[in-house]
């Protein structure tokens, strides 16, 4: 600890304060940072079922959690070729949707203009032929 405080000029005791104030706090609350939840998946990597659990209630880590930053480390240490293979086949993908979609848009935009048109072209025809109300019933 004097070493500590030697290094970062801050006083024993309040180094000491500062780490009692950080351990009264349920595990819960703690910040796990990158490099500790690395560590976590790598310890708890070969555990069973029931030695990760004891070790998740231990430290205040749902195992929820410890799997997804399993996934967030797999993730990041991913190949970066299959990435972009990846990342190609959902591009074109998308560009599929994106003309399906278009193409859909381009019909009902057709379709309301000939709505509209039909529309004007009976309030027209009405207006030159007006109906008696005789002839309606």
């Amino acid at each position: 600890m004097e070493t500590v405080s030697r290094e970062l000029s801050i006083s024993t005791a309040t180094l000491e304060r500062w780490r009692a104030d950080a351990l009264s706090k349920p595990a819960r609350e703690r910040a796990w940072t990158a490099p500790a939840r690395f560590e976590a998946v790598l310890l708890t990597a070969a555990m069973d079922e029931a030695s990760k659990s004891a070790w998740c209630r231990e430290n205040g880590v749902y195992p929820q959690e410890l799997e997804q930053w399993r996934a967030a480390a797999t993730q990041a240490l991913a190949d970066p070729e299959d990435a972009a293979r990846i990342s190609h086949r959902e591009k074109k993908a998308d560009r599929r949707r994106i003309k399906e979609l278009e193409r859909d848009l381009r019909r009902k935009e057709k379709a309301l203009a000939e709505a509209a048109a039909l529309l004007v072209l009976s309030k027209k025809l009405e207006a030159i032929f007006p109906r008696d109300k005789d002839e309606d019933a």
